[in-house]
């Protein structure tokens, strides 16, 4: 590697338009133009993907079969490896930000950041997790407090309460804002410090060398397209299960069935295509922003009009019991018992947050430059955790306190379908026609908002890692997540929890392989950290006095 690569750079200058292609070089190209469409990667993964659509398409039952027998052996020999790398991911960001890394700049000494706070937060947590908070708020803690995870509790009492709520703060909260934080730091640090592109594959210069530009670099923005094409189609399949059940809450009938959300799909795709086109300063970053405040409001009303003081004793009791118990659940595999809960709960978040790794990290990234590593750390995994503790405590608190304090049989009303539970939660309480309609309306933007920006993604994998990728590359991935959520959906026939089996089937394949990416990204970035001067490591104030000494050493 050349001496003028490990220097930060910027991305741009005035005369031409700087690309940076996967091998790590950059490329100019005259004024106004972009580069080229990098046909490997997007002619094998739209292959691919479109050999998938059409398989589903011609036979949904072969396609689950197929994919319930990668599954099982997938979980049988591997789910540790999603357990122990999980908590590394979380072991190794902390350790970035507390020592003397914390203090680089993703981007030159002297970059500052592009967006607000405020804007920055909203859109990360928009992206990382905003229709999953909307579908599981509620579903979650109720299922377990109705069926206790590993059986650590008697169902629907106090103790099954604190212990549904301490794993729901589990799996949304620090552990998978760890894996957005390692992968948006690596590409963020090779990108705009570096200058070796906007790439999965350009993470890995440190050990591929000029590799990356070959077979193993495509392979890698391949493998990172496919996470994100049916980890975005995931979410994209819960949010229109949700939407249906809201919409026949809203207008009283019934819209319970599988072509009832590929309906959805269908409209919702042609908004976030729309939007995606619309580029991440003007259509991503107002959606976020109104789907930050919408949200707010929503829980905020809940938490007035609803038991307050029950809401705040859940809290506070469930973040003390998450944060004593962290260490133990962080490494459970249920190798004495409960494997199949740990396989149906925990290893699917784990696989699930992994597949949206790709998009959500290099999204984070390039809303990120000109912040230093600690405040990237604590911002995307303090920030947004703290706020999920706060969304499940409201959210499920008012779900427990009318199953356990109110004689409400909530259990009984879950199994009608889990994408309902918000919904029978916001009937109990004033204004639900209103709150309902809210809940709607959000679950919809976050759908849009998550799919758009997988769509910019996925066109900046297809084209070298450009911020601004063409606009029918944003369109046929915004087409294809949406085709992909359909067929999923409708391979469980007219049964809309056997489609959402199969979208959970699918993610947990799909991450296993790029966990082994998200491993050797970890190894990359620590090792191009180690071969910063020790000046870049010096907090900014340290920093500029040693260089003035430097300079001027008799003043």
């Amino acid at each position: 590697m050349s001496s003028s690569t490990d220097q930060p750079v910027e991305s741009s200058t005035p005369e031409h338009h700087l690309a940076v292609s996967s091998d790590g070089v950059g490329e100019h190209f005259p004024h106004a133009s972009k580069p080229p469409v990098d046909r490997v990667v997007f002619g094998t993964a739209a292959v691919l993907s479109l050999v998938f659509l059409v398989y589903g398409g011609l036979d949904p039952e072969g396609l689950g079969d197929t994919t319930g027998s990668i599954l099982s052996w997938i979980t049988g020999n591997f789910g540790w490896l999603f357990v122990l790398t999980s908590a590394g991911f979380l072991i190794f960001s902390t350790y970035l930000a507390v020592t003397r890394y914390g203090n680089i700049k993703l981007g030159a000494d002297d970059s500052v950041p592009e967006f607000s706070t405020f804007s920055w937060v909203s859109m990360m947590f928009a992206t990382g997790m905003g229709i999953g908070l909307m579908f599981w708020g509620v579903a979650e803690p109720l299922t377990h407090l109705n069926t206790p995870p590993l059986g650590l509790a008697d169902p629907a009492t106090g103790q099954a309460a604190q212990v549904s709520m301490e794993y729901t703060f589990f799996h949304w909260g620090f552990h998978p804002w760890s894996m957005y934080a390692v992968i948006g730091l690596a590409i963020a640090y090779f990108a705009y410090r570096k200058g070796h592109g906007n790439l999965i594959s350009s993470t890995f210069r440190p050990l591929l060398g000029d590799r990356v530009k070959g077979p193993a670099g495509k392979t890698i923005d391949i493998v990172a397209i496919f996470a994100t094409l049916f980890g975005s189609a995931t979410s994209l399949g819960l949010g229109a299960l949700q939407i249906t059940g809201g919409l026949g809450e809203v207008f009283g009938t019934s819209t319970e069935s599988t072509w009832a959300a590929i309906g959805v799909i269908a409209v919702l795709t042609l908004c976030f295509v729309i939007s995606a086109v619309s580029g991440v300063e003007r259509g991503i970053k107002w959606l976020s922003n109104a789907n930050a405040v919408a949200a707010a409001l929503l829980a905020f009303f809940l938490f007035v009009v609803g038991p307050t003081v029950f809401i705040l004793s859940t809290m506070t009791e469930s973040l003390g019991g998450y944060l004593t118990h962290l260490p133990s659940m962080s490494f459970r595999t249920g190798a004495f018992g409960g494997s199949e809960w740990i396989s149906g709960w925990t290893i699917f978040y784990w696989a699930w947050w992994i597949s949206w790794t790709p998009f959500v990290g290099m999204f984070i990234a390039r809303i990120s430059k000109g912040r230093t590593i600690r405040q990237f750390v604590i911002f995307v995994i303090l920030i947004p955790s703290l706020v999920s503790f706060l969304w499940f405590s409201i959210l499920g608190g008012a779900a427990f306190d009318l199953q356990l304090n109110r004689g409400r049989d909530m259990a009984a009303e879950l199994e009608t379908g889990t994408e309902n539970a918000l919904f029978f939660t916001l009937r109990a309480f004033p204004l639900s026609g209103l709150t309902v309609l809210l809940a709607v309306l959000l679950i919809a933007i976050f759908f849009i908002t998550g799919a758009d920006s997988a769509s910019i993604v996925m066109g900046m994998l297809s084209q070298h890692g450009t911020e601004e990728p063409h606009r029918v590359l944003t369109v046929f991935w915004g087409i294809a997540t949406g085709a992909v959520a359909a067929v999923l959906l409708a391979s469980g026939g007219n049964d809309p929890s056997a489609g959402l089996s199969a979208l959970q089937t699918l993610i947990i394949i799909v991450a296993g392989p790029f966990l082994l990416i998200l491993i050797g990204l970890c190894v990359s970035l620590l090792k191009a950290l180690r071969r910063e001067s020790f000046e870049a490591t010096l907090r900014p104030k340290v920093r500029r006095a040693v260089v003035h000494a430097e300079r001027f050493p008799d003043d």
